[in-house]
């Protein structure tokens, strides 16, 4: 069973900003990812702290980030057993610091330039969540045809049978309210890429103010998501999402 292990905790240092990205042998790319993300907050004149929730990789990412710590804003999260994107995300924000809450895919795909965007709707605009969107009209998003073929029937089916408003509900680029996020985690249960979903359907069901924005977004490479087998798997919990929150 795999166990939890957290190096530079950082405890009951209240920040402005927690960045939480869900990293799975990502080991190549990780440093510089974190040295981005912050010279991009430093800009922002805020508080902050990276944690890299980081589970089942075997390829030096663990040892990597380890490293990381050594950074006085950088907090590693570890576990022996693969957790789940879903459950290592909870995880880490159950742990964090911050008052807006975020999380973004480890390879840059959404440009940084938007990360202001993301803390603006939160702290200025009062939205409770906000998330960037490849499929609005102004959304610069390049993705293969089958990407968005797949996408498209996906936020489809999220749209007609959850009765959502979101267009895009799986843009790894999301900003939460802190007390909001920690209370919508108790109902959760997804564990692994239906996480973001549910946490925007459950939050739209009780009336919290969600902002979706578009941005620019490029994949850098194949995706880690199992396209036909994630899709059928996260098909069916639309279903029995549908199925708790109606009975």
């Amino acid at each position: 069973m795999g166990v939890l292990k957290t190096q530079n905790p950082n405890k009951n240092m209240q920040l402005d900003v927690t960045v939480v990205l869900p990293a799975l042998n990502e080991v190549d790319i990780i440093e510089q990812t974190v040295e981005k993300i912050s010279q991009t907050l430093q800009t922002c004149g805020c508080s902050y702290e990276i944690i890299i929730a980081e589970d089942g990789s075997t390829d030096g990412t663990d040892k990597k980030a380890a490293k990381l710590t050594q950074l006085s804003y950088v907090r590693h999260l570890h576990s022996d057993k693969r957790l789940g994107r879903g459950k290592a995300l909870s995880n880490s924000f159950r742990q964090s610091n911050g008052n807006v809450l975020i999380y973004m895919d480890v390879d840059l795909a959404t440009d940084l330039k938007h990360l202001s965007q993301l803390i603006h709707a939160v702290t200025v605009e009062g939205y409770l969540l906000a998330t960037g969107s490849r499929r609005l009209s102004q959304s610069n998003a390049k993705r293969t045809l089958t990407r968005i073929f797949i996408s498209k029937i996906y936020n489809f089916m999220v749209r007609l049978v959850l009765r959502s408003k979101i267009k895009d509900h799986q843009c790894g680029f999301k900003a939460f309210q802190r007390e909001t996020l920690l209370s919508l985690l108790d109902e959760v249960t997804a564990n692994h890429w239906f996480w973001d979903t549910e946490i925007l359907v459950r939050a739209q069901r009780k009336g919290y103010k969600v902002k979706e924005f578009p941005v620019e977004w490029m994949g850098t490479r194949e995706t880690k998501v199992k396209l036909f087998h994630d899709s059928f798997d996260m098909g069916l919990q639309i279903f029995i999402l549908w199925l708790h929150l109606s009975f």
